[in-house]
């Protein structure tokens, strides 16, 4: 199962994540999305969870706790939509 993790300190990193949601189960992947130039985090990310039932009890237990002193938003990540880029090429 794909989890969202949002609301992220900018000083968060993958390892930190990856710790903490390893105590709920086995974590598959963790990424954060950074800006493509600056390579800043964009205060969100996703991990990878290999078993939905403890994919579920992460996401009950991590929602609002406190990182770095921003509480987590986390939950089911929705599925990712198409790109809107219908542009023609010539």
């Amino acid at each position: 199962m794909k989890i969202y993790v949002g609301n992220l300190a900018q000083n968060v990193e993958e390892d930190e994540l990856n710790t903490l949601f390893s105590e709920h189960g086995k974590v598959g992947s963790v990424k954060i999305i950074r800006d493509m130039f600056t390579k800043m985090s964009k205060g969100f990310g996703f991990i990878e969870m290999l078993s939905n039932t403890e994919a579920q009890k992460a996401c009950n237990a991590m929602n609002s706790f406190e990182l770095k002193g921003k509480r987590l938003s986390v939950n089911e990540a929705r599925p990712q939509r198409e790109s809107g880029n219908n542009a023609r090429r010539y």
